[in-house]
């Protein structure tokens, strides 16, 4: 063999070695697809999504679907070949990992943010769903979340409206900081809380931060809530986080307490975050929701402001799916009547 084709040959082992090292390797990118879509004015196994108590609801009919996106789960680690796959797919989308999946945060982390994420969507979209139907409605402290295997696991609830802590009345999230701080570390705290319509006293032994040994926690996050006239509860399950189905929701609990089919009869899915006024804001992967609506069936979209460029560019039929602007509830609202009364109708779009 001579020298050149031995060096050749060297050249293409090494070449080959690489290409298959690049193949494995993991690479800092995360996939993102169409995920499930779901009707919130549907069931989950034997309850409504949505559950109206104390208040009369009305028959309807049709389907508001939230939609998600199915991405790389923070425990997978995408290879080369399946990001380049990914990347010339016009249905799914690449991101770097670290926008996705913050690196100084676990996967516990990353679930109980979706998981606090979900309840105050859920809260603030009947908020403003009740304040569209010209309701007035105080703020509360609330839990938000409790972190597993804290001390409070077991002993205080989502939802759980803290009304004292260690005889301090609380009135903001600081103060609960601050009646924590002044039991210590490793001393009991009294929580008085109104679950439901039902007052109960909860004592709970602090621990340290693991961030601050110094500082005094029980494992719970505490936000903001509602006083709500009515109890309006949804029951979507575990696997949906966020708090991209705002709107959708907010929708769904007006469309029960008013009479009539709000949408008509159709098929109408939507994303976008939501605050108490109705104001709809813009989330991530638009156009994959796109796609898995229009998979589901549905025939119009409502589309945060916010999203309306690249939502032009998702990979559906324009003339089977409408791309409908919902810059507030209030505006959606008004779509959907002019939509039930006529299909054709000149409602905002996406330019």
């Amino acid at each position: 063999m001579s020298r050149r084709t031995l060096a050749t040959a060297v050249v293409a082992a090494l070449v080959l070695v690489l290409v298959v090292m690049m193949a494995l390797l993991p690479v800092p990118y995360v996939a993102m697809s169409p995920g499930p879509t779901v009707d919130v004015l549907g069931r989950n196994g034997k309850q409504p999504i949505i559950e109206v108590s104390g208040h009369r609801t009305y028959p309807t009919k049709g389907e508001l679907r939230l939609t998600t996106v199915s991405e790389t789960s923070p425990t997978r680690h995408l290879r080369l070949p399946e990001v380049m796959w990914a990347w010339f797919d016009p249905d799914r989308a690449v991101y770097p990992r670290d926008v996705i999946y913050p690196p100084d945060s676990s996967v516990q982390d990353v679930q109980q943010q979706n998981t606090v994420a979900m309840v105050n969507s859920q809260d603030t979209a009947v908020a403003a769903a009740l304040s569209e139907l010209g309701y007035d409605l105080p703020l509360r402290v609330e839990v938000l979340a409790v972190t597993k295997g804290a001390p409070a696991e077991g002993r205080l609830e989502v939802r759980d409206r803290l009304l004292r802590v260690d005889g301090a009345p609380i009135r903001s999230a600081d103060q609960v900081t601050k009646a924590l701080q002044d039991v210590g570390v490793g001393h009991t705290a009294t929580f008085v809380v109104r679950r439901g319509s039902a007052t109960r006293t909860v004592r709970i032994t602090t621990e340290a931060s693991p961030d601050d040994k110094s500082r005094a926690v029980v494992g719970v996050q505490i936000g903001t809530g509602y006083d709500f006239p009515f109890d309006v509860s949804v029951h979507l399950g575990q696997d949906i986080g966020g708090p991209s189905a705002g709107l959708m929701f907010s929708l769904g609990v007006y469309d029960l307490l008013t009479p009539g089919a709000l949408t008509g009869g159709a098929e109408v899915a939507g994303t976008g975050t939501i605050d108490q006024r109705g104001h709809v804001g813009p989330i991530g992967g638009i156009q994959q929701k796109i796609v898995g609506a229009a998979d589901a069936g549905a025939t119009l979209f409502f589309v945060p402001p916010g999203d309306c460029g690249p939502a032009l560019h998702a990979h559906v039929d324009k003339d089977e799916i409408r791309l409908v602007k919902a810059a507030t509830m209030h505006s959606a609202v008004e779509s959907l009547r002019a939509y039930a009364r006529d299909r054709s109708a000149d409602l905002p779009a996406c330019r």
